[in-house]
């Protein structure tokens, strides 16, 4: 599956995945979906690989899924079902370099990641209630168990735009870094934990998540929820207001 907007390279025993379609701010359409899925589940099984890294090309994280290819169709969920499976089953270090905005799926899935690295001017959106749809990427156990209750309401109903600073303070995000010394300055940290003992990482890290039961049990009736929404077409009318505001923003 070659798609060159997903860049894939090793460093040492590092796993590099780069959104690559900074022309659409990394919107993540169906073969990147699957792509990613592949890279990921690949190194959970790859014994020289000991660490995954998630970064985007240009301005954005990822601007979350690409809407001009959304669909309804059950093969859609399945795929995407897929992704946020990859990201939760992941059993070693898992990290992201947010070196701008992260919306929709791109930051409901920074919560599985295990460090997040973010630049100063990124920001983190869940538009799921204009969009008409439903929260997903586990994100509705996540988001409150990360930030508490009332911010994941803000976040997952209430369309709050939480800047860099703020998803510091509340927990989200791990460090802050200028964006012209992010990819500079994360390195070095990144090469030492992925030096630490690898059956110590993939140990604690399969306690911490309760060997994934719940977050794989939430994916499936976030996702059973987003198809009854599709189905019933609701959506379609928030859809369609979302893009003209979008078409009229720079988001």
């Amino acid at each position: 599956m070659e798609n060159c907007d997903i860049i894939e390279t090793v460093m040492g025993n590092i796993k590099i995945v780069k959104y690559n379609k900074p022309k659409r701010k990394n919107a993540i359409d169906i073969p990147m979906y699957l792509k990613i899925t592949q890279i990921l589940n690949e190194a959970a099984d790859d014994d020289s690989i000991a660490v995954a890294v998630l970064t985007g090309n240009g301005d954005y994280y990822s601007s979350g899924n690409d809407l001009s290819g959304m669909s309804r169709e059950h093969s859609h969920l399945d795929v995407l079902k897929e992704f946020i499976k990859a990201f939760i089953t992941f059993p070693k270090l898992l990290i992201a370099i947010v070196n701008g905005p992260a919306v929709g799926i791109a930051a409901t899935t920074l919560p599985l990641c295990d460090l997040v690295f973010a630049a100063e001017n990124a920001f983190f959106l869940t538009p799921f209630s204009k969009l008409g749809i439903v929260a997903e990427g586990c994100s509705t156990l996540t988001f409150p168990r990360v930030m508490g209750d009332r911010k994941a309401i803000e976040m997952l109903l209430l369309n709050h735009k939480m800047s860099a600073q703020e998803a510091l303070e509340c927990g989200f995000v791990n460090y802050l870094f200028k964006p012209e010394e992010l990819q500079s300055k994360v390195w070095d940290k990144i090469v030492e934990v992925s030096k630490l003992p690898k059956h110590s990482i993939k140990a604690t890290k399969s306690l911490i998540r309760n060997n994934c039961k719940d977050l794989l049990q939430v994916n499936d009736k976030e996702l059973q929820a987003l198809q009854n929404v599709w189905d019933s077409g609701e959506h379609l009318s928030s859809l369609q207001n979302f893009m003209l505001e979008k078409n009229k923003s720079k988001i």
